[in-house]
């Protein structure tokens, strides 16, 4: 078994992993329940999951099957757009902790800055001061999105989940993220199987460099920057493959030309979008 995954220490001091196992799209309870007791197997104990996957339950079935105790687990949420009022997001924050068989949250986050977020802060500030959840951050918000939270806030976000990979690298916002003390998290961080960044001329040349696969080596790279990654895989090789970045770092020269590769291509949906965060808003969980 390889050492223990390190963290990074939140605003608050909460420790998060490093890495974490992503189950987005992964609603097949077989999958589903591989994926989780396989990356529990390897080490994991970050586990990032959201309502609006449809797969909380599984999840929660999969840990208590897994016997890790629960206060080694850090287990991550995401409210939908659907809820839009302080009511709204108490009530999505309960069915979650069902769904999940569990009486807290390490940390629960907006997950679109659409309709009603900033009341939706509101509520999970409440849920933080009330002790429900350890961290309180958002995901997918700009630069713009983070400073109106922020006029309105009590409470600062400790972490931004974004879109983030070699070929999107965000640089402008892990910038703002890291002035201002908030966590940059990465989904998506080998790129989706989008734009063929894995095949990369830069990365494969540091592959056969650092002995290692280009997966790892973006991997690597993310938390190299101090950027959280949550990997999605439902395969154990590539779980225990992406676990195998802890023995090695890239050098100042190789992270410059890491830079070098930044197309700012986005590949997932754009929270400037306003009309489609509009229309997610309309989005219900049943769907």
């Amino acid at each position: 078994m390889n050492t223990k995954i390190p963290s990074f220490k939140l605003a608050n001091t909460i420790e998060v992993p490093q890495l974490g196992l992503g189950v987005f799209l992964v609603e097949d309870e077989q999958e589903l329940t591989q994926s989780v007791l396989a990356a529990i197997k390897h080490g994991y104990r970050h586990i990032d999951t959201a309502a609006i996957y449809h797969n909380e339950a599984l999840v929660g079935e999969a840990l208590q099957t897994s016997g890790i105790p629960r206060s080694e687990l850090f287990l991550t949420s995401k409210v939908w757009n659907d809820a839009i009022t302080y009511e709204d997001t108490i009530a999505a924050f309960e069915t979650t902790l069902k769904k999940l068989k569990t009486d807290y949250l390490d940390l629960y986050l907006i997950h679109w800055p659409s309709e009603g977020y900033l009341e939706k802060w509101r509520a999970l500030e409440a849920l933080y001061e009330e002790g429900k959840i350890r961290a309180i951050g958002v995901s997918n918000f700009e630069i713009n999105h983070l400073e109106q939270l922020m006029q309105e806030a009590k409470i600062k976000p400790m972490i931004n989940q974004v879109e983030t990979n070699p070929y999107f690298q965000q640089t402008e916002l892990h910038d703002y993220l890291v002035k201002q003390g908030i966590q940059h998290e990465a989904w998506g961080p080998l790129g989706q199987g989008k734009g063929n960044v894995l095949e990369d001329n830069v990365i494969q040349e540091l592959a056969e460099k650092y002995q290692k696969t280009p997966a790892q080596i973006i991997l690597r790279w993310h938390l190299d920057r101090q950027v959280i990654a949550i990997p999605k895989s439902i395969h154990e090789t590539r779980i225990q493959e992406n676990r195998e970045i802890f023995d090695f770092h890239l050098s100042k020269e190789d992270l410059v030309k890491m830079a070098s590769i930044d197309k700012n291509q986005r590949g997932g949906a754009d929270p400037t979008d306003d009309a489609w965060l509009a229309e997610t808003t309309k989005m219900s969980l049943s769907e």
